[in-house]
């Protein structure tokens, strides 16, 4: 047995040699910069708190570059490449197109990164980081974020297409979406309290608001009046995905689910008779609750995937392959 095990170990020893990987590297930490970056947080944040003050929505729009980048083929920064003659990205993606937004901002961010700590830090790793510091600056909790993660040098279009889950899909095809990320449906209702803040356009929630029966009908009402039936008409007027609070982070979007006023179609499927509904009212009733578990379920999409060691490359610019 002894022998056997001494083998086994060899033959592991060996692989992560070959693969050029190495075992240890393949691990994120808290602490992959503390050395090589120390100025790195208070760089990044200082960038995040401006984009905040001068246009409060940011801080929602860069938390959600770190959902679809995680979602695609994991954490590796692949939504922020443009597309180019020869190169197809995830910015025209379907779920994408016309609703990505923030991608100045983590240009300023990572422009002063690099002025402190040059080819050090990867666009992937500054979206974990700026989501984090965007949801404590509204109100949110705040956690130590997993880093480590290296650049993709492709992205895929057709992914973005098939992997981030639409305003569309019903409580078992979030279920199954999440599930297929690795994420449990603990992670699912945790992850949708991201809705708290940010806002959405007209025409990802007209069907829900006009044609669905399980909706408040005074929130029915006063939602209608800035997104008409027909349409190609007010398409891209917005309106807060919490009702109450679309610029603070906290548990109101959980409350308003157990009224129906969920904005979105998905969002009311969270609550609508099934399997997630006490999760639903859990959260509803304590915001520590569900403070706790969405940083926990935030680290869980941050380990989908991410590429390490020798894998992927440090960009120097984000937006394109170094």
């Amino acid at each position: 047995m002894a022998s056997s095990s001494l083998f086994s170990k060899a033959i592991l020893t060996l692989a992560c040699v070959v693969l050029l990987t190495g075992c240890t590297t393949a691990q994120l930490s808290t602490d992959f910069y503390a050395k090589t970056c120390p100025k790195l947080f208070p760089t990044v944040k200082k960038t995040v708190q401006a984009a905040i003050a001068k246009e409060t929505r940011m801080g929602a729009s860069l938390t959600r570059l770190f959902f679809h980048d995680c979602f695609v083929n994991g954490c590796d920064g692949s939504n922020l490449l443009d597309d180019t003659p020869t190169f197809t990205g995830e910015k025209n993606a379907a779920p994408n197109q016309n609703s990505l937004r923030g991608f100045d901002v983590v240009d300023k961010i990572k422009f002063a990164v690099e002025k402190v700590c040059p080819g050090v830090v990867s666009c992937a790793d500054l979206l974990a980081i700026i989501a984090r510091d965007s949801v404590k600056i509204l109100g949110g909790p705040g956690w130590h974020v997993k880093l480590g993660r290296r650049d993709a040098r492709t992205a895929s279009q057709a992914a973005a297409n098939n992997s981030i889950p639409p305003p569309t899909n019903n409580l078992n095809a979030l279920i199954s979406s999440f599930q297929n990320h690795g994420l449990s449906q603990k992670d699912l209702v945790a992850l949708y309290g991201a809705h708290t803040i940010g806002q959405a356009r007209c025409t990802n929630f007209r069907a829900r608001i006009y044609n669905e029966s399980n909706i408040d009908s005074s929130f029915a009402r006063t939602t209608k009046s800035n997104c008409p039936r027909m349409t190609g008409v007010g398409d891209n007027n917005l309106a807060g995905l919490d009702f109450q609070s679309a610029t603070s982070f906290d548990n109101n979007y959980y409350v308003n689910l157990v009224k129906k006023r969920g904005l979105l179609h998905s969002d009311q499927q969270l609550f609508n008779g099934g399997s997630t509904d006490s999760l639903i009212r859990t959260y509803a009733k304590s915001q520590g609750t569900f403070f706790r578990d969405f940083v926990t379920s935030m680290i869980n999409m941050g380990d989908i995937k991410p590429l390490t060691g020798s894998n992927g490359e440090i960009r120097k610019n984000c937006r394109r392959v170094n």
